[in-house]
């Protein structure tokens, strides 16, 4: 059995990460820390996992002690606390899945640019960015993999393989994305606050959110040239759940079916990925508690304009789910084990 440690096991990623290996054949959860709750139950912590994780309390993160109790760490923590302990971590010869934005930018000056300094630059370039169905063979191999945002998941997924293969025009993508609020962490705050987001819906961080460099480093690592794009996150009032619009212009003669032709021949081998037919399009509750990425496209004639939708849990397949997913490849599991469940409807 793979032994796995959280760090920082008390949010919504944490917790979710709990709920998905509760049910994963290979792995048993042998230590989960957080300063705020250590010697507390998981079970008195998260009523919904009462009875499932017995015996297990949260303890305060030591790399020592982990090293001891477990061969791979989850780290869900934020951003620039990750790495003030992954090198120590990984001189303990731990593999490591990082769920912050701490190792997906390759770039130390644009890391520090969008989230400030960076104590661990020399792992930036060690580190793969972990859209498995992407970086397949790159995460196989891996100790130090860069789990990806939520927003870059739902982008990268339909768009990566129209750019590989030159049927988009880079120069022109706008990616319209709506979350819902567990997005924005378990911590309480005015914004997120029920009276703030029931009955609401909102754009907030236009042209600034942290998300941007991350796209954009994947976006033109796939086009093989540098792009620039327009990103527009919104908040709606939903527990969990993304859906993202991408509007871009083809760069080939081509219809509808050439594009769904594209992605189902590049994701065929992909369990998580499912291309829906022509004039079909995600809903977020098809893929609420799942780890699927729905896309459906559109080539609109008249304006010329190529509409992609796709929709994920942004706390699975946007977070925990993927991380399992890349803990799969990683230690030479079966890529969906674990995780080939159906969602929950409606």
């Amino acid at each position: 059995m793979l032994r796995i440690a959280i760090v920082g096991g008390s949010g919504y990623t944490g917790v979710e990460l709990l709920r998905l290996l509760r049910g994963h054949p290979m792995v048993e959860v042998t230590a989960v820390t957080s300063r705020r709750l250590a010697g507390e139950g998981v079970g008195d912590v998260f009523p919904s996992l009462r009875g499932l994780y017995e015996g297990l309390v949260f303890t305060e993160p030591d790399i020592q002690s982990l090293a001891g109790h477990a061969d791979l760490v989850f780290m869900a923590v934020p951003h620039q606390a990750a790495m003030m302990v992954i090198p120590g971590l990984l001189r303990a010869g731990l593999k490591v899945i990082d769920l912050s934005a701490d190792f997906r930018l390759r770039d130390k000056k644009i890391y520090e640019q969008w989230y400030g300094p960076h104590s661990a630059p020399e792992l930036l370039a060690e580190a793969v960015y972990g859209l498995t169905e992407i970086y397949r063979e790159w995460i196989s191999p891996a100790r130090l993999v860069a789990n990806p945002g939520c927003y870059p998941t739902s982008s990268l997924l339909p768009l990566i393989p129209l750019l590989r293969c030159g049927f988009v025009d880079p120069n022109d993508i706008i990616i319209d994305s709506k979350s819902g609020v567990s997005g924005a962490g378990r911590n309480p705050s005015t914004a997120t606050i029920y009276c703030e987001v029931n009955e609401a819906f909102k754009a907030y961080k236009i042209g600034e959110h942290r998300h941007v460099p991350e796209m954009e480093q994947e976006i033109s690592r796939a086009a093989g040239r540098d792009v620039v794009i327009n990103f527009i996150p919104h908040l709606v009032p939903m527990s969990r759940g993304m859906l993202t619009t991408i509007y871009t212009r083809p760069s080939k003669a081509a219809a509808t079916p050439d594009f769904l032709g594209i992605l189902q021949k590049f994701y065929q081998d992909s369990p998580f990925v499912r291309i829906l037919p022509e004039g079909v399009f995600p809903n977020v509750s098809s893929v609420r508690g799942g780890n699927f990425c729905d896309i459906g496209l559109k080539l609109e004639g008249r304006t010329n304009r190529l509409i992609i939708v796709s929709a994920i849990d942004n706390l699975v397949k946007g977070a925990s789910g993927q991380a399992v997913q890349n803990m799969n490849v990683m230690c030479g599991f079966p890529e969906a084990m674990g995780l080939d469940f159906a969602p929950l409807y409606p």
